[in-house]
């Protein structure tokens, strides 16, 4: 997937089904790469980590959290970054809608690749 320059409608971008309970909507820069993501209750995201500095954003709904050895709940409004390398992972209890930004851009999900810890969703 290129950069994508210039103006865009969240609505507009693709909607891909990672699985039955989660989707995601791309937008990427260059040096950049947003994420929205759909995350039905009852997902986990199991332990990862990752090179890509992320900032996370939740929209709507609560993500138990855990970052490093720190877990807490976030809800909506609150917001983290996760420095590259450090494991994390995070479950959602109800239906949430959470904005991630990694730097540089996730080169997995620039193929539309499935990430291993979303498989079983």
């Amino acid at each position: 997937m290129p950069s994508m320059n210039g103006y865009h409608a969240l609505k507009d971008l693709p909607e891909q089904k990672v699985t039955d309970k989660i989707s995601r909507r791309i937008l990427t820069g260059d040096k950049e790469m947003f994420v929205w993501w759909s995350m039905k209750a009852g997902v986990h995201a199991a332990a990862h980590s990752h090179p890509h500095e992320q900032v996370f954003w939740v929209v709507s709904g609560t993500m138990e959290f855990r970052l490093g050895n720190e877990k807490r709940t976030c809800r909506a409004g609150d917001l983290g970054v996760i420095p590259g390398g450090v494991e994390h992972e995070a479950w959602f209890p109800e239906d949430s809608q959470v904005l991630d930004v990694f730097a540089p851009p996730r080169e997995d999900f620039l193929t539309g690749e499935i990430p291993a810890y979303m498989r079983r969703g």
